[in-house]
């Protein structure tokens, strides 16, 4: 029932007369309700429905200094990828209770220095970061529970895919399609990052068939127009034309990289033709609303995202606690792929 119109904030001594519990029981029950019986938190719960109780979260926040708030850091949202795992991640708010505040877009280091420092002063209780940007060893410095997904970790914890595993299965289904040249389409990558698991996987299933291959760079993009037009360049001067009669299999490291070489080769042809196959990585879903579904490697993005939620309440918990977190002992947990086979591959 809502509140009437000129109705007085019901507080904590409100409570306390209804039920006939101590103000000190009712700042438990709100700070540590575990510490209660199971029914003296329902009798507690009555009181607040029957009241009408609001909580005020800014007396909270300056009572106890718990903000119940993350920080997340992205490069960008325009990626299929980083925007998939943004939307899932605040799909969380139900089960854990964190709200979040989003940075995204900037992949400079000044920038994202400026970003953290804003996150910090709002005392966010943790932090989720996916631009590649700032060093590991860096953000560890901040000494505040964190947790990256897909990016450099060497000294933070980390939720990554297997990406090794990813590229040998998307190089693995070109291969079973009879494709007489491997081509892999990617903006350069370094090998601290975990996505460089899927050159390497790529790199090594080509030298165990002793297949043909090229590697083809694009720079990465800004932005989305900036990438569509690096990826289109990259197509138009390195494959397109390159290898008359040979079937070509084309692997993106992205499903947005793939999304655009089959927007190109449909604007060139008016179809996929028979001497291309296209597999792309991440499993987003614009890859299965594409004019053609892409094959993908798909990543598991709801057990990436439950996994890092999981390990950072761990460390938000500890740090409660009184206990400090082990910068020591970086926990790196890694969720397999799934390959996805779709239209863009027989």
């Amino acid at each position: 029932m809502a509140r009437e119109k000129g109705e007085k904030n019901v507080t904590f001594q409100d409570i306390a007369n209804y039920t006939r519990f101590s103000k000190t029981t009712i700042s438990r029950y709100f700070n540590h309700p575990e510490s209660l019986a199971p029914a003296n938190r329902q009798k507690i719960e009555e009181a607040l429905a029957t009241l009408h109780y609001n909580e005020n979260k800014v007396a909270r926040i300056l009572a106890n200094g718990q903000t119940e708030i993350i920080g997340l850091l992205t490069p960008n949202i325009y990626n299929g990828f980083y925007s998939m795992i943004t939307e899932k991640i605040l799909q969380t708010y139900e089960r854990y209770g964190f709200k979040f505040l989003v940075f995204s877009g900037a992949e400079t280091e000044g920038v994202e220095r400026k970003y953290i420092r804003e996150l910090l002063a709002y005392q966010v209780e943790g932090l989720i970061v996916l631009s590649h940007t700032i060093p590991s060893m860096e953000l560890a410095s901040y000494g505040i529970p964190l947790v990256s997904i897909e990016r450099e970790d060497r000294y933070i914890s980390s939720v990554n895919t297997d990406n090794y595993m990813g590229g040998v299965q998307a190089t693995g289904l070109l291969y079973k399609n009879d494709c007489d040249v491997f081509i892999l389409i990617n903006s350069p990558t370094k090998a601290d990052v975990p996505g460089y698991g899927r050159v390497r996987g790529f790199l090594d299933t080509c030298a165990e068939h002793h297949l043909d291959y090229r590697m083809v760079e694009y720079p990465m993009g800004h932005t989305y127009d900036e990438t569509v037009s690096a990826v289109t360049k990259a197509l138009e001067n390195n494959v397109l034309d390159a290898f008359p009669g040979k079937k070509k299999g084309i692997f993106c490291l992205s499903d947005t990289s793939a999304i655009i070489v089959l927007n190109q080769l449909y604007r060139r042809y008016g179809c996929l033709p028979d001497d291309y196959r296209i597999i792309g990585f991440d499993n987003t879903p614009a890859s299965r609303e594409a004019v053609l579904p892409i094959s993908t490697i798909g990543q598991q993005a709801d057990t990436l995202v439950d996994t890092a939620m999981t390990i950072l309440t761990d460390q938000i918990r500890m740090k409660k606690e009184g206990n400090e977190i082990d910068l020591s002992r970086p926990v790196h947990a890694v969720i397999p792929p799934r390959l996805i086979a779709r239209a863009t591959t027989d």
